[in-house]
């Protein structure tokens, strides 16, 4: 176990220092107007310099975090000031405070969606970058700015609806990133909110969990029951993997609360079931809980994400349950992942594969893609593994 552990902590680490980091400092880097562009070309050639908001804070999250945890680098730190500062601004609407979802290269803004998404992960950039160069006024910046999420969630009218009144729902993903936003900004600076919306948010997942099916819903009636729909009957197995190492890094903030960790191991093991491709191997997209097609015309595509998202949730649950199954199942989606997504000629990582696992388009990035998912399972994992080294 030791040997196969640290084997898979040097790959990480090298694929991390040596491929992906550099890779977006050299091709992402805005040195004219700041932040960081994402749409790029297999080789890095920029298609499209429209900016994703989600990625100027995502970005700064990431050189922080790499920062904080692998090398201390000056230009991981300057490259996520950088990205703060460009949010800062130009990412925020002042007429009602709430972020863009797109602006132009120079901060111009383009478009904004009902999401506090963007919100979400400048704060955890704010957060880490606070850590990471001892400025207290970004942890500071962070809770502010997730007081103000809360505000825009809770203020009616403030975040339309995706459906009419006429069809009440609840969504997960609100829900889950609430967890993992408050658990970043908490390192950095204590208050009771950050806490009390961890609380919420698990009495809230309670609700998309749905045994009968063995799966947590993407999208349920305010009370939990299930709204019989293609939309209402969607799992997304990638989403709720995710989910899981949310619930056991909060079960193991708690000293590894034991109903927490249970119903965290629980998503796991049923997402697995839906999502793992016995055929071909990696994670599929969307699955519907009574078994019919799944209306996505992605449905059983292989993203980039969804299979990092395993590679973490399974060295969690390995450290928290010590079955030897985890490790099988990390092993699993790591082959697949590093059999699969890595680009071996101009670097970094393809994000869309067919089901069979060949390409379906080669770009590195997108207003979705760029550097998150990718180097955050990098540096998660090789934390983790130390962890789980310590401990067993």
């Amino acid at each position: 176990m030791k040997e196969y552990l640290l084997n898979w902590q040097k790959q990480y680490l090298a694929d991390l220092t040596t491929d992906i980091l550099p890779f977006w400092l050299k091709y992402g880097r805005d040195r004219v107007n700041g932040g960081v562009y994402t749409c790029v070309d297999r080789d890095g050639t920029l298609m499209d310099s429209t900016k994703s908001v989600w990625f100027q804070g995502r970005c700064g999250y990431i050189y922080a975090f790499a920062y904080n945890n692998v090398e201390k680098k000056q230009e991981y730190l300057d490259f996520s000031r950088c990205c703060i500062d460009f949010i800062e601004a130009h990412c925020i609407d002042r007429t009602d405070g709430r972020m863009y979802f797109e602006v132009m290269a120079d901060g111009t803004p383009l478009r904004k969606r009902r999401y506090v998404f963007s919100e979400c992960f400048a704060a955890i950039a704010m957060s880490e970058y606070a850590l990471a160069s001892g400025e207290k006024q970004y942890a500071e910046k962070a809770l502010h700015l997730f007081k103000e999420i809360r505000r825009f969630i809770a203020t009616p009218g403030m975040l339309p609806p995706k459906y009419l009144p006429t069809q009440p729902a609840i969504g997960h993903s609100v829900t889950m990133i609430l967890i993992n936003t408050a658990a970043c900004i908490r390192r950095v600076i204590a208050d009771e909110v950050l806490d009390r919306q961890i609380d919420e948010s698990i009495e809230l997942l309670k609700l998309f969990i749905h045994p009968e099916y063995k799966a947590l819903l993407e999208t349920v009636a305010p009370d939990g029951s299930l709204i019989d729909t293609l939309a209402g009957r969607t799992i997304n197995p990638g989403h709720c993997i995710e989910t899981s190492w949310f619930l056991l890094e909060e079960a193991k903030y708690r000293g590894w609360d034991k109903e927490l960790t249970r119903m965290a191991l629980e998503i796991l093991d049923w997402s697995w079931d839906w999502g793992w491709d016995d055929e071909y191997g990696g994670i599929i997209n969307f699955r519907d809980c009574k078994g019919f097609p799944s209306q996505d015309y992605s449905q059983d595509m292989k993203f980039w994400w969804p299979q990092t998202e395993a590679v973490i949730a399974t060295l969690y649950a390995y450290e928290a349950a010590g079955n030897d199954k985890y490790l099988e199942m990390h092993r699993k989606a790591s082959e697949w992942m590093y059999n699969h997504l890595p680009d071996r000629e101009y670097g970094e990582w393809y994000g869309y594969l067919h089901r069979d696992g060949t390409v379906a388009q080669p770009a590195k990035g997108n207003i979705f893609k760029g550097p998150f998912h990718i180097p955050r399972m990098l540096i998660k994992s090789s934390m983790l593994i130390n962890e789980i080294l310590k401990t067993k």
